[in-house]
């Protein structure tokens, strides 16, 4: 069996290899970033399933509809979590895409509309994440509220903050910085931020769990 899973960003190859990685019965091909053509050129390599985590959003044309439904319609298994994955999963999910996740489910049920809520700069050469994407944020904060670090409307504030932030420039330091919160909360809850998973790094481990057990049932 064949599995080819696009990522980098959400998740590091490194990191993704250690939960799954080629062995005698499976072989497991990690790609960059997925960007409009990569996944038609992927059916001459003949997998069985797709996992789309990362993909490019405005550098270069986005991974299109058309092109996921026709690799499904081909036969191969697509699915996605995360960032890009999860976003074209939710509107191709009733066409046969399979979404995974949390992201995936915010996009499903209209929580988030928008890639802007995804998107994210990276350093090209590395795929070092160089801002922090505004679900992730999103995500934190409602867990900096049950751990009492911020109240709701503290919550509220940041995040209009974060909005209005273009995506490339949105660090999560610097947001906080612009809040009105005294500078204790602040310290407390940028730590807070260190310490704390991200929801789009869950994702990508969670999809990895499910492209190893859909490979294993199939082997």
């Amino acid at each position: 069996m064949k599995a080819i899973i696009y990522t980098g960003l959400s998740i590091s190859f490194e990191d993704a290899k250690s939960i799954l990685d080629s062995d005698n019965e499976n072989e497991i091909i990690y790609k960059t970033p997925i960007k409009r053509g990569d996944i038609l050129k992927d059916l001459k390599e003949k997998p069985d399933i797709i996992g789309i985590i990362d993909g490019i959003f405005h550098s270069y044309p986005a991974v299109a509809h058309k092109e996921i439904l026709e690799v499904i319609n081909a036969g191969v298994t697509v699915a996605g979590s995360s960032s890009m994955g999860a976003l074209r999963a939710s509107e191709l999910d009733s066409l046969g895409m399979i979404g995974i996740g949390y992201v995936y489910k915010q996009y499903a049920t209209g929580e988030i509309t928008s890639d802007d809520d995804v998107a994210v700069i990276l350093d090209g050469e590395t795929l070092e994440q160089l801002s922090t994407p505004l679900v992730s944020i999103d995500y934190t904060l409602k867990d900096a509220v049950k751990n009492e670090i911020i109240i709701d409307s503290e919550k509220a504030d940041i995040l209009k903050i974060a909005k209005s932030t273009y995506y490339p420039e949105r660090k999560i330091d610097e947001i906080i910085k612009k809040t009105d919160l005294d500078s204790n909360k602040k310290e407390k809850l940028l730590d807070f931020f260190k310490i704390s998973p991200d929801i789009k790094n869950l994702d990508a481990k969670e999809l990895l769990n499910y492209i190893k057990s859909w490979l294993n049932e199939r082997s």
